[in-house]
């Protein structure tokens, strides 16, 4: 789920950016903590939404950086365990698919792609064997987060399913609704 959070820090200017204006200054210094930043607590860090306020600098002895406490707003993508996602595939590989979810990525194991048996072609698709449901780089989907690790802080994992009722890619979702309705008739 993606989320406004507001943070309180103090930030570090260093001298080589005193003439560029506090403001200025203090925001390309929360940029790059912040930005990409990611963490069990705040989820990923996607982007400064807000400066609220920032109080005057302390210089201390020995640095000669400036020291700004500045309250923010940051945009953060925290996933959430069974949370429904919209995402694209951005790429296929032999034992599953890897979903772009705006804010980062998630895997689709080969087993979790769809409810059939699944094979993979080196023209990077996923093919179900009774359903003849393929899936593609550039296909939209619905998904849900399965699991959620962050053992490595630099690469943290979410895991997908796609197997579930309503899940999947866009024209499998349209296609069994179009099924359900004939059927009832």
């Amino acid at each position: 789920m993606f989320y406004k959070v507001r943070i309180k820090d103090y930030i570090r200017v260093p001298p080589s950016m005193f003439g560029e204006g506090k403001m200025g200054a203090v925001l390309q210094n929360i940029k790059a903590s912040y930005e990409n930043y990611v963490s069990k607590k705040l989820g990923f860090v996607i982007n400064v939404v807000e400066i609220h306020s920032i109080t005057e600098g302390v210089i201390v002895p020995g640095d000669g950086a400036g020291y700004y406490q500045a309250e923010f707003d940051l945009l953060t993508f925290k996933p959430n365990l069974q949370e429904l996602v919209f995402a694209k595939v951005r790429d296929i590989i032999d034992f599953g698919a890897f979903l772009d979810m705006g804010g980062t990525e998630g895997m689709v194991h080969i087993s979790q792609s769809m409810d059939d048996f699944v094979s993979f072609s080196k023209d990077k698709v996923l093919q179900g064997k009774k359903t003849n449901r393929s899936l593609k780089v550039g296909d939209k989907c619905y998904a849900r987060i399965i699991a959620v690790s962050y053992k490595d802080l630099r690469s943290p994992k979410i895991g997908l399913t796609m197997r579930q009722e309503g899940l999947g890619k866009l024209e499998w979702l349209s296609t069994e609704g179009q099924e359900k309705v004939e059927k009832a008739e």
